[in-house]
């Protein structure tokens, strides 16, 4: 089963979650993206929960960008592959240019505030990197978000696609879907 962990403020039927949906399911894979809360404690509760009772199944996460983080914490505690995409590597740091109001990427007339107890709470998830065979990083450098050289460093040693310009959105991961899945199915 692949887990597919979203972003700050998307969902699990963001872009990417959809894209990734449709692919993985005509390829006879199970795929499951679910719309996790904002609140850090309760979205990895929620993923554990997941990951728990899946645990008789051979799971593969990916996780986008605060996904990413979520994915690096999880795949270091369960020992599973993960996919990475544009991962933030220091939420804790980029996210506190967002603090206040924000609105859902999915539906804009909903928001949720995002207050420096649950940035700093972001803290407890940092974990270090052991089983760099478990990754594989895709990265653009023209990424306006993150720095893909914190994610490039963290994960030193893993498999990695660094691709010059590119946005945070990484809008044409199609491109990369074969690639993926012959990461997963190694």
């Amino acid at each position: 089963m692949i887990l597919y962990i979203h972003g700050f403020g998307s969902s699990g039927q963001g872009g990417k979650s959809r894209l990734f949906r449709e692919y993985f399911r005509s390829k006879g894979e199970k795929f499951l993206a679910p719309s996790l809360s904002f609140i850090p404690e309760l979205a990895i509760s929620t993923l554990e929960e997941i990951i728990e009772v899946c645990k008789d199944e051979e799971i593969t996460l990916m996780g986008s960008s605060l996904g990413g983080y979520y994915t690096i914490y999880l795949s270091e505690k369960y020992n599973l592959k993960a996919v990475l995409i544009n991962p933030s590597i220091k939420p804790y740091v980029t996210l506190k240019k967002v603090l206040g109001n924000n609105a859902s990427f999915y539906n804009g007339n909903c928001s949720f505030s995002w207050d420096e107890e649950q940035v700093e709470s972001l803290k407890k998830f940092s974990v270090e990197v052991n089983n760099k065979e478990n990754y594989f990083l895709l990265a653009r450098k023209g990424d306006e978000v993150l720095d893909y050289k914190e994610a490039e460093q963290k994960l030193s040693g893993a498999k990695m696609i660094i691709e010059d310009g590119g946005d945070h959105g990484f809008l044409d991961i199609d491109r990369h879907f074969e690639t993926i899945l012959e990461f997963i199915r190694e």
